[in-house]
């Protein structure tokens, strides 16, 4: 949990506080995204995090990805905002958030993957085709069923 959130726990408790977010969708030479298995709740992800004071969201976006998957993103391209009363999230421990979180698509990106064991259980790419919205934590399907839309070709 980053520093701010950290200390607005200690403010509100488990309380809904708005988090402001910035993640990343990691594509690769193959159309493939990395998703990494939280610890938490045990489902499929994209790296990602709360922005800290001061900080840029695609900073914070750059900083999550290299903290969670080992890799540094060489550019990234905005792609989405998710917000709204689908983004509203409890995670396991009760904490509450309304989640606004803006998404970058890293295509460009080095380093080999290592998953940051407090928060990642595995990181696997995968194809679209693999990708079931049931596999993936609640307050970013709406981020996926947009990339689908988008990006995916039926």
């Amino acid at each position: 949990m980053s520093g701010y959130i950290s200390e607005m726990r200690k403010l509100v408790g488990k309380r809904t506080i708005i988090q402001c977010a910035g993640s990343v969708i990691c594509v690769d030479e193959h159309g493939r995204l990395l998703l990494g298995k939280r610890t938490d709740n045990h489902l499929w992800g994209y790296a990602g995090g709360s922005v800290e004071i001061d900080e840029k969201v695609e900073d914070c976006a750059k900083r999550e990805l290299f903290e969670e998957t080992g890799l540094t993103a060489e550019e990234l391209e905005f792609f989405y905002v998710n917000s709204g009363s689908e983004a509203h999230y409890i995670y396991p421990n009760g904490d509450e958030v309304s989640n606004v979180e803006i998404i970058y698509i890293c295509r460009k990106f080095s380093g080999e993957l290592r998953p940051q064991p407090e928060e990642v259980e595995e990181l696997r790419f995968f194809t679209p085709q693999e990708i079931e919205l049931n596999m993936i934590s609640p307050p970013i399907r709406p981020v996926f069923r947009k990339y689908f839309e988008v990006f995916v070709k039926k």
